[in-house]
């Protein structure tokens, strides 16, 4: 049996969405070196030897099986992975992420490829600051110091802010500190294929619209003009029930809940369906039960261009949908698009899935959970 040992990183990023490319590192490093046990808060610093955006800097703890070499390897591939491009002997740069290996257990390593303890630890703050927040009493093997010792002679006279931030060792651990997640969608899109992958995967309540019964639908997509109303409103009805059910019963074994719709949606296609007398009457009512619901964390809409619309909705074949045009998908497009400009204060998410397949292509189901998480981590 292996030795597991206990090691140290430092993880910095200047470029791009900082806080998310510290919170994929971390994940990567988890899939690919072992159990992460500790991670330090998050802080920001001036750029150390060069000049370039501010950093956002952590440190974490995790214990692996492999031998420093390889630690080295996964570390530059987990860089590359990320899109980081090493260049030697052009000094410092800005970077999307840097990980640096501070210590592999209390060894000593001198190698062509690898010095540790990290031969510069001691003389940066903004890594010897949060590596005090999870390691504050370990020995440097070299310097026969603690890290807070070593933190207290520092020289190193930076400006060194702690964020409010916080990453997080599991994708369920990130995801947890969401309540609900709507996906919206055209009709045909895949919203609840969606959202029932995203259940299965990440232990959450699963949420669906319920409407396959409504009587007036059938009759709707026959007589549009005839019967928009009542299905509206009687789709509104439902919606408001069923949602407002589903949202409060929490349960306790889930870590969040995702939804295949959000009952604002009720507005968008009523808006397109109805005239305008009749609509302003149903705003009426829509926003007197609108105040009493659950609002998402994140809002995220599938848009698909409305030939691959029709294309789904053709292969799924349900009858009462096969009269739908081309021009109704673009209106509902537009509405969607409209509400989403209309709300800048959500956390929404436009996912274009023209050129994605989540059900068969793992790889553009890992892009769509990447973006989610992103958004999750934007103020």
């Amino acid at each position: 049996m292996k030795e597991v040992k206990t090691i140290y990183l430092s993880l910095g990023s200047n470029l791009g969405n900082k806080l998310f490319n510290l919170q994929r590192a971390v994940l990567l490093l988890q899939k690919e070196l072992g159990i992460i046990l500790e991670i330090s808060g998050v802080y920001t610093s001036p750029s150390w030897g060069f000049e370039g955006e501010d950093f956002m800097n952590a440190c974490l703890s995790l214990e692996t099986q492999y031998e420093a070499a390889k630690v080295l390897h996964i570390i530059l591939k987990v860089e590359r992975e990320m899109g980081r491009k090493r260049v030697t002997g052009e000094g410092y740069q800005s970077r999307n992420i840097d990980i640096d290996l501070l210590y592999y257990g209390s060894e000593i390593i001198k190698t062509d490829e690898l010095t540790v303890p990290h031969p510069q630890l001691h003389l940066r703050r903004f890594v010897l600051k949060p590596l005090a927040d999870i390691a504050p009493q370990f020995y440097h093997p070299l310097l026969r110091k603690d890290t807070r010792n070593l933190l207290q002679e520092c020289k190193d006279k930076g400006s060194l802010h702690q964020t409010s931030h916080k990453l997080y060792a599991s994708r369920e651990l990130l995801l947890s500190q969401l309540h609900l997640v709507a996906i919206e969608g055209n009709i045909g899109a895949g919203k609840t294929t969606l959202a029932r992958k995203i259940a299965s995967d990440h232990n959450a309540k699963l949420v669906l619209e319920r409407f396959a019964d409504n009587p007036f639908l059938p009759k709707f997509y026959k007589d549009q003009s005839r019967y928009a109303f009542p299905l509206e409103m009687s789709f509104l009805a439902d919606r408001y029930q069923q949602f407002t059910d589903d949202t409060t019963q929490f349960d306790l074994f889930k870590n969040f809940m995702v939804s295949d719709y959000d009952i604002y949606k009720s507005l968008i296609f009523a808006q397109i369906t109805l005239q305008k007398d009749e609509f302003k009457l149903y705003r009426k009512m829509f926003n007197f039960m609108y105040k009493e619901i659950k609002k998402p964390d994140i809002y995220i809409f599938l848009y698909q261009r409305t030939e691959r619309l029709l294309e789904n909705i053709k292969k799924r074949g349900r009858d009462y949908e096969q009269g739908i045009n081309k021009e109704y998908l673009e209106k509902i497009n537009r509405g969607y698009l409209n509400f989403l400009k209309g709300f800048p204060h959500r956390k929404s998410l436009i996912i274009n899935i023209d050129d994605l397949d989540f059900v068969e292509n793992k790889e553009d189901y890992e892009l769509i959970i990447d973006k989610i998480l992103e958004q999750a981590l934007t103020d």
